[in-house]
């Protein structure tokens, strides 16, 4: 058995052969061995954009109540206990060890893909802990992913766009339903995209799943100063009308905020009988609520934006966000992409917000290299002051030295490279 984080993650890595393996029986025949168990209320949170950013209000909101939560996320940026926190605290080395070698014991010959395993292991570890709520994020999809292999008490899907497409599907019909995959029969769907397909709303009612839907069923209004939230009393848009006004803007900046904070508040409507939650715990979660790279603007000059957007939905999310912080001499964009991502569609969303591009290559058999992306620039007609760099902390360094002290330099385009850059700008601060 390995005895180290380290170890660990070597050996889980290096023993599949694939990346990403689709499917719940292996992951179900381990977790029957595991013969673990918790009380926990269970949410699931899938969705294309949004999942990490809702799975942190939830986390905060209830913390704030006086909750004691596991929340397993994913990807990690800088190291692997940021996927899984107990009470708002990464977990330790010991405690990770152990679930690992928990999982290990329990798989016998049952093959599990790093994903896998790891989810396996933040159950363990949750079950070890008295926990009252638990708040798991989808890795892929849904339907087939190892996360599915809980029954949520209460799933939420964020938003449905295109993503993923080599394993879900080319069209938002076939996204949908695997997204869908998460609902419950008979209990609480929360679906946070106003315009869900057709697939997500016939799945949810052929499995008699009480599906509340963003802008028919619940939603939001506000000013600058604050926001309220509204739902009917029982989907579809039915019964008295319920408000929640007085709310201060989550501490996540970017207008899509508010529809992953309406998709939350719904969720714990619908789980009220079971963890109550005041008002005070919602406005207190909401100040305090923090995920790294989620349009994270550093302090200092020039200013610094961080953003894991990688496909066209976010990447106009994010165009939104920077047209909305005012006016900036230059935008230097320090982008690196995987290969499988609509480069183009985000490539068309940010041109006009940006005045360099300073490319860089990502690592792996699916990171695309600084060179083929700035031929993907000259494909679009995009020709002004376009460099390459073999890793995102050089492109950002070279940002840095070019950037005038009033310009913004917005690193994006994969978690591979907000968490290199991320890595530099903390190397550099200590």
């Amino acid at each position: 058995m390995p005895t180290s984080v380290d170890d660990w993650l070597a050996l889980i890595e290096g023993r599949h052969g694939q990346a990403i393996t689709l499917g719940l029986e292996r992951v179900a025949t381990v977790r029957r061995a595991l013969a673990v168990h918790s009380e926990a209320v269970i949410v699931t949170v899938g969705g294309t954009n949004g999942k990490g950013s809702t799975c942190a209000m939830l986390e905060a909101i209830l913390i704030a109540a006086g909750y004691r939560v596991g929340c397993y996320t994913s990807p990690h940026l800088l190291r692997y206990h940021e996927r899984v926190r107990i009470d708002g605290r990464e977990i330790d080395d010991d405690a990770l060890c152990a679930a690992f070698a928990a999982v290990e014991a329990a798989r016998g010959d049952t093959a599990l893909s790093y994903f896998e395993h790891g989810t396996l292991a933040a159950w363990a570890a949750f079950c070890a802990q008295p926990l009252d709520v638990i708040v798991l994020e989808v890795g892929l999809g849904g339907r087939l992913d190892a996360v599915n292999v809980f029954d949520a008490d209460c799933a939420i899907v964020t938003s449905v766009a295109l993503d993923h497409m080599d394993y879900l599907g080319d069209t938002r019909e076939q996204i949908g339903f695997e997204k869908a995959g998460i609902f419950r029969a008979g209990r609480p769907a929360v679906c946070g995209d106003p315009q869900p397909p057709a697939s997500l709303l016939g799945h949810a009612a052929g499995i008699g799943a009480q599906l509340w839907v963003s802008g028919r069923d619940f939603g939001f209004g506000g000013d600058r100063q604050q926001w309220g939230y509204w739902r009917y009393a029982a989907p579809p848009a039915s019964g008295a009308l319920v408000r929640r006004g007085g709310l201060a803007y989550p501490a996540l900046r970017g207008a899509n905020q508010l529809l992953n904070a309406a998709a939350v508040l719904t969720a714990l409507e619908v789980l009220r009988e079971r963890i109550p939650v005041s008002m005070q715990a919602v406005r207190q979660g909401l100040m305090l609520v923090e995920v790294p790279g989620r349009f994270q603007v550093l302090p200092g000059k020039p200013a610094v934006v961080l953003d894991v957007a990688h496909n066209p939905q976010a990447a106009g999310v994010l165009a939104e966000n920077l047209g909305s912080m005012g006016f900036y001499p230059d935008t230097w964009a320090v982008l690196g992409m995987l290969a499988d991502k609509d480069v183009d569609g985000v490539l068309a969303l940010l041109r006009e917000r940006v005045d360099h591009w300073l490319l860089a290559s990502l690592p792996g058999p699916r990171g695309l290299s600084a060179e083929a992306l700035a031929g993907r620039l000259r494909a679009a007609g995009i020709d002004t002051d376009v460099r390459c760099f073999d890793s995102p902390r050089a492109a950002y360094a070279a940002a840095r030295t070019s950037a005038g002290e009033g310009d913004r330099i917005v690193a994006f385009g994969s978690f591979l490279t907000v968490a290199d850059v991320l890595a530099a700008i903390r190397a550099e601060r200590h």
